[in-house]
C-alpha cells in the first residue's frame, strides 16, 4: 500500500464514553444529537460508509451493506483535549492530564508575561473566543493590552488586533509564553488568536498559530519519517505535533480549504501519510454550540467525499475519524468525552466490515503502520487484517 489519507473531522464524536460522567458529559453524542435536531441531515456518503451503523448513532440511517469498513473507538488518555486526542491517534497514551486553569492563570504566570511583553493582560479567564473579543476588543484597541484567556482545554490563548499588535510580534509573545508554560505550569498549547475589524464587528483571521508541546515519545509520524515515507500535514496537524515527524505541511483557512489542499496532495507523487484536520466543526460550531451550523458543515464535507473517492489511487486507503466530541446541544462550550468514528474505504478494503469498538485511538496508528509496512507503535492493535481484501 502506498498511502493512507487520514482525515480528522475535528470533534465529530459518536457517543458518550463509559467514564463521561467524570467529565460532566452525561448524554453527549455530537453526531446523533445534531441529526436529532437538524431536519433531514443530508450526509449520504458518510451513511454509505457506515457511520449510521455505529452503535449509539440511532438518528442517522444505517445501510444494509456499507461500502467500507466501520467502527468506533474509546479513548484511553485521561482527557478530551485536541492534543491528547491526536497524540493518541498517532500511538501515544497520556495518563496524566494536561494542566487546566478554570479560574484563570495565577500571578506567577501573568506577572512575568506582562513584564516580558511590556503589556498588561485583559480577561484571564476561561472564555469563548468570539465573546471575549466583544467584551474586551475595544479596550484592547484603546490600551494595547493583550487579551489572554483559556478554556476547559489546556490552552493559553492570546488575542490581539492585527492593527494593534503586528502578527510577528504576537507570535513572539506566544513563543515566550510557550517557553514559560512548561514544568509546573505546563499547558498543552499556546495559541495566537489574531483578529481584525471594529468594535461590534470583530473577526478572527486565518493567521492563528498553535505552539504545542513536543510529543513525549515517538509517534507513528516519526516512524514513517524515519522509514523514508512522506508525512504530509494539512491544517493544524503540524502545530499539534510541533512539527515532529512531519515532512511537509500547509495551514488551511477552512474545512473546504482543508479538503482542497488534501486533494491537491492526493494528486501529487508521494508515499506514506496525508494527515488532515478539518477544524471548523470544532472551532466554528461545536464550541459556539451552533447545531444548525455544525449540521451544514457536515453536509458540506459529505458533498466533497465523491471528489476524494475519485482521486484515490488503487492502493490508497482513506480513513475518516475524529479526536474527541464537541456536542453543540450540550451545556457550556467545552469538548465532550466521546467515542470517535473510524471509517475506512478504498479498493483494497473490504465492504461492510464492522471492526467493533476499539479499546484505544492508538489502534489507528497501529493500523497505519501495518498498512505501510513499518514497525508497530508501542500502543494500539492493528485492525488491518479484518478489513483488507486478499490479494
Amino acid at each position: 500500500m502506498s498511502r493512507v489519507i487520514l482525515i480528522i473531522m475535528d470533534s465529530l464524536g459518536v457517543g458518550a464514553l463509559p467514564d463521561a460522567e467524570r467529565f460532566g458529559d452525561v448524554g453527549v453524542n455530537t453526531l446523533n444529537n445534531i441529526a436529532k435536531n437538524v431536519s433531514s441531515l443530508k450526509i449520504p456518503n458518510l451513511i454509505n460508509l457506515g457511520i449510521g451503523n455505529l452503535e449509539g448513532v440511532d438518528d442517522v440511517p444505517n445501510v444494509e451493506h456499507a461500502i467500507g469498513s466501520y467502527g468506533r473507538s474509546k479513548e484511553v488518555s485521561n482527557g478530551k483535549d485536541t492534543t491528547m486526542g491526536h497524540w493518541e491517534i498517532a500511538g501515544l497514551n497520556i495518563s496524566e492530564p494536561f494542566n487546566t486553569y478554570p479560574n484563570g492563570f495565577p500571578d506567577e504566570i501573568i506577572k512575568p508575561f506582562e513584564e516580558r511583553t511590556g503589556r498588561k493582560v485583559l480577561c484571564n479567564l476561561p472564555a469563548s473566543g468570539t465573546e471575549v473579543l466583544e467584551e474586551f476588543g475595544k479596550e484592547h484597541m484603546e490600551t494595547g493590552d493583550l487579551i489572554v484567556y483559556t478554556s476547559a482545554d489546556s490552552v493559553f490563548q492570546i488575542a490581539a488586533h492585527e492593527d494593534i499588535v503586528p502578527i510577528e510580534t504576537l507570535y513572539a509573545y506566544c513563543e515566550f509564553a510557550r517557553e514559560m508554560l512548561m514544568g509546573q505550569y505546563q499547558v498543552a498549547r499556546v495559541i495566537a488568536r489574531p483578529f481584525v475589524g471594529t468594535p461590534g464587528n470583530f473577526t478572527r483571521t486565518s493567521n492563528r498559530h498553535d505552539y504545542s508541546l513536543k510529543p513525549f515519545d515517538k509517534t507513528v509520524l516519526d516512524q514513517l519519517k524515519a522509514a523514508g515515507k512522506d508525512v504530509i500535514a494539512v491544517g493544524k496537524i503540524v502545530d499539534i505535533f510541533d512539527g515532529e515527524g512531519v515532512t511537509e505541511s500547509i495551514h488551511t483557512k477552512s474545512n473546504m480549504d482543508g479538503v482542497d489542499q488534501t486533494l491537491a496532495y492526493m494528486k501529487k507523487e508521494n508515499e506514506g501519510l496525508i494527515f488532515t484536520n478539518l477544524v471548523d466543526f470544532d472551532a466554528m460550531y461545536g464550541h459556539r454550540r451552533n447545531i444548525e451550523g455544525y449540521g451544514k458543515a457536515i453536509e458540506e464535507f459529505d458533498a466533497r467525499l465523491p471528489e476524494i473517492f475519485e482521486n484515490l489511487r488503487d492502493d490508497d486507503i482513506l480513513m475518516l475519524s475524529a479526536d474527541h466530541g464537541n456536542d453543540p446541544s450540550h451545556v457550556g462550550t467545552d469538548h465532550t468525552r466521546e467515542y470517535i468514528p473510524i471509517l475506512v474505504y478504498g479498493k483494497k478494503i473490504k465492504d461492510n466490515v464492522n471492526i467493533g469498538t476499539r479499546e484505544t485511538f492508538a489502534d489507528i496508528a497501529a493500523t497505519i503502520a501495518d498498512i505501510l509496512k513499518i514497525d508497530p507503535p508501542k500502543n494500539g492493535s492493528s485492525f488491518y487484517s479484518m478489513i483488507k481484501k486478499e490479494d
